[in-house]
């Protein structure tokens, strides 16, 4: 049996938190092939950024890269060091040595394919493989690391390049909630979750996998465990992301996200005219912005408000390039707002099932929450609302649909 775990910073971010990481490594490793990815110990990537930027207040992202991948390289190292002490056979490995392949994207890079010649032989030695996640190696031999989640994304990736049976997620978290714990203290761990469900959660803001981790599993059709760390190994707690969960459920809103990372920008009055959609979204995709959340409202002498959403990191640019691409267009003016946040409905069947969409709108309603947009997907239904009052929207839609009760 093949396995893939994965740490997060918080996992290992201690002596003692990595001694224990070693024990429950060496207890999983009788017997199996095992391969371990780790992030970076605590915050020790943001505090190399901080330092980057000391130096260089715009520091050059090839070298960037190079820094980046040191913390994780330390991480594999030291639990390394651990296994060999409590007497676990053990080798590290940097993301290029486990033969993970990028391209030249340098801060958002892309595997491109994974060589597993050398964690075979590995295998084959007896050794746990560690494998340094976050990183890979470019066309040109360079360091290039896989921006956020991407030690999630790494342990994924190696999870379908060694065709292993499940890879398994370990945080500071129990798994998957109906919703955040911190926003709604009644929030309850599911047990499993179908994979385009947690793809969804995890667009739409659920912080505890990232969404190109998530797409991974679902495309190779890997299970993916989420579990905490701390919880003693082999207690079966934690979720299941897996392709299927339990057909026709009674309650087919499985959990609610909220993503704070939301910035829109509106074009008033903008001509209605074959082609206005790819004048305007056409330069945002050459910059590499991608674009969530698209309204158009109904054309009125032939002009219409347009108004569409960005993630905080493409902010900046978005409005550098929405600026003359209004006045180019003809549009009236221009506004941006960064005080929304987005609240979304997840759960398979929604769309066929009657009632979930009013039930949503009725609670905001009743509630007082003005809902600023809407936009719904076979498993999801999104609203914009205030930032202000987006924790209270979870906790009143966590209420109405009683997802605190086990169905």
């Amino acid at each position: 049996m093949t396995v893939v775990q994965k740490y997060g910073g918080t996992s290992v971010g201690s002596v003692e938190r990595l001694r224990n990481v070693a024990r429950r490594v060496a207890a999983r490793a009788e017997g199996e092939q095992l391969a371990v990815v780790v992030s970076a110990m605590g915050k020790s990537t943001d505090d190399l950024l901080a330092l980057a930027r000391e130096v260089n207040p715009r520091p050059p992202r090839r070298e960037t890269d190079l820094l980046m991948a040191t913390g994780e390289m330390v991480s594999s190292a030291l639990l390394t060091m651990a296994l060999i002490d409590i007497g676990c056979p053990a080798v590290a490995l940097t993301g290029a040595q486990a033969g993970v392949f990028t391209d030249e994207t340098f801060g958002r890079a892309r595997i491109r394919n994974i060589d597993t010649w050398r964690m075979h032989e590995e295998f084959s030695a007896g050794n746990v493989v560690v494998v340094a996640g976050f990183q890979g190696q470019s066309p040109q031999g360079d360091y290039a690391t896989l921006g956020r989640g991407g030690s999630d994304t790494s342990a994924v990736a190696l999870g379908a390049a060694l065709e292993a049976d499940q890879v398994e997620i370990y945080t500071d978290v129990q798994g998957i909630y109906t919703t955040d714990p911190r926003i709604e203290p009644k929030a309850r761990c599911l047990k499993d979750i179908a994979s385009e469900e947690m793809l969804e959660a995890a667009q739409q803001g659920a912080g505890v996998m990232h969404p190109r981790a998530v797409e991974l599993g679902l495309l190779y059709e890997i299970p993916i465990l989420v579990a905490s760390s701390q919880a003693e190994f082999g207690s079966g707690g934690g979720t299941l992301i897996r392709k299927e969960v339990q057909m026709e459920p009674e309650n087919r809103v499985r959990t609610i996200a909220l993503d704070r990372d939301v910035s829109s920008v509106t074009l008033r009055h903008v001509p209605d005219r074959p082609g206005i959609a790819s004048q305007i979204f056409g330069p945002l995709a050459d910059a590499g912005i991608s674009v969530d959340t698209i309204v158009q409202n109904a054309s009125e002498l032939q002009l219409t408000d347009l108004t569409f959403t960005v993630t905080g990191d493409d902010w900046e640019r978005t409005r550098e390039i929405s600026r003359p691409l209004a006045a180019e267009l003809g549009a009236a003016d221009v506004l941006f707002a960064h005080d929304l946040v987005k609240v979304s409905l997840i759960g398979t069947g929604m769309q066929s099932g009657p009632g979930y969409a009013a039930t949503m709108f009725r609670s905001l309603s009743d509630a007082g929450i003005n809902i600023e947009l809407i936009t719904t997907s076979e498993i999801r239904i999104t609203c914009l609302v205030r930032a202000e009052r987006g924790e209270e929207a979870v906790r009143v839609l966590h209420a109405a649909f009683a997802l605190d009760e086990e169905v």
